[in-house]
């Protein structure tokens, strides 16, 4: 079958019809897409300010609801006034006195508050003498014990081996003696510190509720002096309770018959001392610490 061709103006006269029919399109594209962005546009612009309206009055009621949330500033005359009222206001004696009663009162309950506090803080210590009848619910017992032994020891020793003393005089009633504070007599809080760390059964427990050895610890430069004790750690069986504070304690008080020195074990030190002549002395405290 032949195939029919197009003459060259029928091709012509076709692709202008053609472009027409595109031109006719896109102006139909164009005239229309404008408009409906413009609408779009505009009615989300109405939305917007329909949405403000409403915030704006719901913070309006909200604030006419709430009230004022600052003071008025109060004029020139109003402040005048005041003054002048509170100059001119009667005194009272009545309202004085309670007010002078109730700071005397403070300061008494504060007073007395430190006082106490300060009171066990110094049995706590080994400076004071602890009250056994308001404690134990006991009579406190006589003071002549046999002999004690007294480990002088300094706070630049290490930890280590002042716990490891503690736990050895815990076995025999034994007493650790400080020549003094860390910090000085007038800080207490540094040798607090010291004291829990030596005293502590678990070395990484923390807060009061720590087991804590029973041993006494005390504070006292006159049993060193009384001792002539130069160097630490040194030992001396001390007749008595070394313990009692410095008012209970006579200047003739009972002193032990030899002062050991050595970086050794409590075990060895007693029988140094037993070497020497002081067998009797010792004897209780190393049945304690054998466990007999």
């Amino acid at each position: 079958m032949p195939t029919c061709r197009l003459s060259a103006s029928s091709a012509r006269r076709l692709a202008a019809a053609m472009a027409m029919l595109v031109s006719a399109s896109a102006l139909a594209q164009d005239s229309v897409a404008p408009e409906n962005a413009r609408d779009r546009t505009a009615a989300e612009g109405e939305a917007a300010l329909d949405r403000l309206e409403r915030a704006a009055a719901a913070r309006k009621k909200e604030a006419e609801v709430r009230g004022p949330t600052a003071l008025p500033t109060p004029s020139e005359e109003t402040r005048r006034r005041t003054f002048e009222g509170l100059r001119n206001r009667a005194p009272s004696s009545a309202m004085d006195a309670r007010a002078r009663a109730a700071l005397d009162k403070g300061k008494d309950a504060l007073a007395a508050e430190r006082e106490a506090m300060a009171h066990r803080l110094g049995q706590a210590l080994g400076l004071e003498a602890p009250d056994m009848e308001a404690v134990a619910g006991v009579a406190a017992p006589p003071t002549t014990k046999g002999w004690v032994p007294v480990l002088f020891v300094s706070s630049s020793m290490p930890v280590t081996t002042l716990r490891t003393y503690a736990g050895q005089l815990e076995r025999v009633g034994g007493v650790l003696a400080f020549r003094g504070m860390p910090g000085g007599l007038t800080k207490v809080a540094p040798m607090a510190k010291l004291s829990a760390e030596i005293l502590r059964h678990d070395p990484g427990c923390e807060g009061p509720a720590c087991a804590m050895r029973d041993v006494q610890l005390i504070v006292d430069p006159l049993i060193f002096r009384q001792h002539g004790v130069s160097r630490v750690p040194a030992l001396a069986m001390v007749p008595g309770d070394p313990a009692l504070p410095y008012c209970e304690r006579e200047d003739d008080s009972p002193r032990a018959s030899h002062v050991i020195y050595g970086d050794a074990a409590l075990s060895g030190l007693l029988e140094e001392y037993a070497r020497l002549g002081g067998k009797k002395e010792v004897s209780d405290a190393q049945a304690r610490l054998q466990g007999r």
